[in-house]
């Protein structure tokens, strides 16, 4: 009798288990949201209580109000719309030729010898440090900024693509070739498929660098963007508008990341890194 009581009460336990599952993931999906959430909680408590100073840090409400007030005048759209575009222009620029030296240098030992030396010796410049050369080679106009924005992402792509390439199993070039594939289908069939992991690591830290020379570059003179705003905000003491600019240009670099990781998690399903368990 104990053991049928058993073997009847074991699928009651079944669908119990699956909601348990569910719950889990569903839990798991909302837990990247938890840290922000305790910190914006603890930010608007403190500034309610008057623990925060308005002067030193307005609360959260008071920054949304302000980015409601910024949005609905057309201003903030504006801003948001002209640093997107220098962003993108500046990562298009240096990050095509980035990718086209680290596969060159990467594929081949001469083009490595070459031009790899100088490469690294230009990449221990800090970029910030060349703004006031930048000033007197392209002025105050749209050619600092987007100089200074290409300089910046080159690197991290060059490097991880110049690794990426190096660091192919060569046990999967060997067994390629003893299929007769040809240059071009060794390249795209394996080369650039075992390279395009690191390739992403190097996109996604280039995507950082991007956003933190942008809001430099926009500090040059700028009349426009969000750093100008966030300038313009600091002359007439608008805190609110400060930080709006500074949480701004935190969620642009994470909705950056995160595109990236779509594509990476995209193009690299045949990955076992990447495949779903």
């Amino acid at each position: 009798m104990s053991k049928l009581v058993e073997s009847l009460s074991v699928p009651r336990r079944l669908p119990l288990l699956r909601f348990s599952l569910g719950k889990f993931d569903l839990s798991s999906r909302l837990t990247p949201f938890l840290v922000p959430f305790i910190i914006l909680a603890l930010w608007q408590l403190g500034s309610s209580l008057g623990l925060i100073a308005e002067t030193f840090l307005p609360a959260p409400t008071a920054v949304l109000a302000s980015g409601m007030r910024l949005t609905l005048s057309g201003e903030l759209p504006g801003h948001i719309a002209v640093s997107f575009r220098r962003a993108i222009s500046g990562l298009l620029l240096g990050g095509s030729i980035a990718f086209v030296f680290g596969l060159m240098n990467g594929l081949s030992k001469g083009a490595e010898r070459l031009t790899d030396s100088t490469l690294q010796m230009v990449r221990n410049i800090p970029n910030l440090a060349l703004i006031p050369l930048v000033i007197l080679w392209f002025g105050i106009d749209e050619g600092a900024k987007l100089f200074l924005t290409s300089f910046g992402v080159f690197f991290p792509i060059y490097i991880n693509t110049f690794h990426g390439v190096r660091t192919v199993d060569p046990h999967l070039l060997e067994m390629a070739r003893s299929y007769g594939l040809n240059r071009w289908s060794l390249f795209t069939r394996v080369i650039l498929p075992g390279a395009l992991p690191s390739i992403f690591v190097g996109l996604r830290y280039a995507l950082g660098i991007m956003w933190l020379t942008l809001i430099v570059s926009e500090t040059i003179a700028a009349t426009s963007g969000i750093g100008y705003m966030a300038m313009h905000a600091r002359e007439f003491m608008l805190v609110d508008v400060v930080v709006l600019a500074i949480v701004i240009y935190a969620l642009l670099g994470k909705s950056a990341d995160s595109i990236a990781r779509f594509f990476e998690r995209r193009l690299l399903r045949w990955h076992p890194a990447f495949q779903k368990v």
